[in-house]
């Protein structure tokens, strides 16, 4: 079977299950092992696919953004486990900002109860801020309904009133040459104006987000730290270029 031939099939079988394994592949195309992982490398390259770990996935849009209920399904024990080593650089005192985001949210579990400031613009972030007892401000600006982040000039201008030791930032692709992005623009800036304001910044993001790229880039890769899992593909262009905090498996 002709490379392109392979293509085709890789190609068909990630559209119409978006996800697929690599067994999967070996079956329908004949190939072996070593031929299926190169073809899904090149296609990673030409930016059609994602691999996985056992597999591949459709590339997401650049402007596609999953509603909170979709993101908080995914990948949870993962965030849970970024979220906590996420805490453990968080001091007695410290004044942070916490992003909007399902991987920020489950920061707020291992957050110490007391002599902690928290401004934030994830309005889904407040109830469980307050149920902890922790001195919480909102930004202000316009919600978002997709995802209950509260951006826009209103979000800018009030964020402009803090300055914070650590920021805990969300997002929805890591890249080693587009740095961090969001699908929404509007959101980025935000993002971007608390990162500016902060000390120390960290990126919280499960596997899937990295080398994955979004719409609106809102930092660089050495403006934060990175708290992810193992990255498994050009680990070294990440690690160069910024201080990358891996949870432990």
């Amino acid at each position: 079977m002709l490379t392109e031939e392979r293509y085709s099939i890789i190609l068909d079988k990630v559209k119409s299950r978006e996800t697929v394994k690599i067994q999967d592949l070996i079956e329908a195309t004949g190939a072996s092992e070593s031929t299926i992982r190169r073809d899904l490398t090149e296609l990673e390259k030409k930016k059609f696919i994602k691999r996985i770990h056992g597999g591949a996935r459709l590339m997401e849009k650049k402007t596609d953004e999953p509603s909170m209920d979709e993101k908080s399904a995914k990948n949870l024990h993962q965030k849970r486990e970024i979220a906590r080593l996420a805490a453990s650089f968080i001091e007695k005192g410290d004044c942070i900002f916490l992003d909007a985001g399902t991987t920020t949210k489950q920061l707020i579990e291992f957050l110490p109860d007391e002599d902690l400031i928290v401004v934030t613009n994830g309005l889904m972030h407040v109830d469980e801020l307050m149920k902890k007892g922790i001195r919480t401000y909102l930004t202000g600006g316009v919600i978002k309904p997709k995802t209950n982040a509260v951006i826009g000039r209103g979000a800018i201008d009030s964020l402009r009133a803090y300055r914070f030791d650590k920021a805990f930032m969300g997002t929805n692709g890591v890249h080693y040459e587009s740095g961090y992005t969001t699908p929404d623009p509007e959101e980025a800036q935000v993002k971007a104006e608390a990162m500016s304001l902060s000390r120390e910044v960290f990126v919280l993001a499960d596997a899937e987000k990295i080398g994955e790229i979004a719409f609106a880039r809102f930092g660089e890769l050495q403006e934060a730290f990175l708290i992810t899992e193992a990255i498994e593909e050009n680990a070294s262009l990440y690690y160069k270029q910024t201080s990358v905090k891996e949870v432990k498996q």
